[in-house]
Parts: C-alpha cells; sequence; structure tokens
C-alpha cells in the first residue's frame, strides 16, 4: 500500500516520460553509505582538526608580522575560513543521529547508538524495493498513455475519413465525349 501511493504520488507530472526521475536515492549509494562506520569517520575528523589547529596557528603567525594595510583581507577571509571549520567539526554526526530520531530508528539492543551499517542497510532494501515498484508504476503509466494516445488517434482518424464523390462530368472532355 505505502508503495503504491509513494509510486503515485512522486511520479506526478512527468510519468511515463522519459524524464520521470527516482525520486529516492540510488540504492547503490545507500548501499555505500551503509559501509560507512563513525570509528574511520572520527580518525578523519580528529586528522581535520589537527589541520584547523595547525592553520589557526599559522593565520596568527601571519597576523602578527604582517603590516596592517596587508592584514585586513586576508584576516577577515581566513577568520571565515576558520569559522566554518569549526562549525562542521560535529555537524556530521549531530545531524545523522537527528536523521535517526526524524525516522524514529532504534539502536540494537547493546548498541548505544544507531549504526550508519544498520540505517543505511535498512533505506537500501526499502528504496530497492521502491525503485522496482517505481519502474513497474512508469512503466504501467506509459502503457496507460500509450492506449489513450492510440485510441484518440483512431477517434481522429474515423471524424477525418471523408467520402469520395464520384466524378462528375461537366469538363470539356465529357462534353465531347457524350457528343461521339
Amino acid at each position: 500500500m505505502l508503495f503504491q501511493y509513494c509510486s503515485v504520488s512522486s511520479l506526478g507530472g512527468d510519468a511515463g516520460r522519459e524524464t520521470c526521475v527516482y525520486p529516492l536515492p540510488e540504492p547503490h549509494d545507500l548501499f555505500q553509505a551503509s559501509q560507512l562506520k563513525f570509528e574511520d569517520f572520527q580518525k578523519d575528523l580528529a586528522r581535520l582538526r589537527k589541520d584547523l589547529r595547525a592553520c589557526i596557528s599559522e593565520v596568527e603567525k601571519v597576523c602578527k608580522i604582517s603590516d596592517e594595510e596587508n592584514l585586513e583581507p586576508f584576516k577577515e577571509k581566513m577568520d571565515d575560513f576558520l569559522k566554518q571549520g569549526k562549525l562542521c567539526d560535529n555537524w556530521c554526526i549531530f545531524r545523522f543521529l537527528e536523521l535517526t530520531v526524524f525516522f524514529s530508528v532504534k539502536a540494537k539492543a547493546g548498541e548505544k547508538e544507531v549504526s550508519p551499517n544498520m540505517f543505511f542497510s535498512i533505506w537500501h532494501e526499502f528504496s530497492s524495493d521502491f525503485k522496482d515498484q517505481w519502474k513497474k508504476e512508469n512503466k504501467t503509466i506509459l502503457k496507460e498513455r500509450l492506449k489513450a494516445a492510440e485510441e484518440s488517434f483512431r477517434q481522429a482518424k474515423e471524424k477525418a475519413s471523408y467520402s469520395v464523390k464520384p466524378k462528375q462530368s461537366s469538363g470539356i472532355k465529357a462534353k465531347l465525349g457524350m457528343k461521339i
């Protein structure tokens, strides 16, 4: 029931056309996301934090030795960059956890939080099934549109049929033929 509702409501005006785009992430992309581990991600974040701290110290050094007239454009740009780096620090993990709460996904027994593997595995299965159903619905709608187009063409052809009247003999050839 859910598949049918989603299929019909998401196909919209492009249903049965080549321009109709699959509305969910591709199942393969979700499978790849399910292979992500927070531990690996945490290591990458730790490396990025270390690089950010090194960048902060380099910016401070440059700001100390630079002239005031050359300092302002550089300092402003670097402050924006560093502020953005600090904001993005734990943003991904927070957004993922927020997403799991939104979809009411609970951690398995014995685990304290939902793993990306579990979450995206569920989505991968759903997306695969949904894509199959979506393709079927799209083909069904395409067939219905094709039948409707054929029917309207047939009706137009029937209306446009004309009757051929016999040739009237009122021309010069007919008059000469009648005299002979």
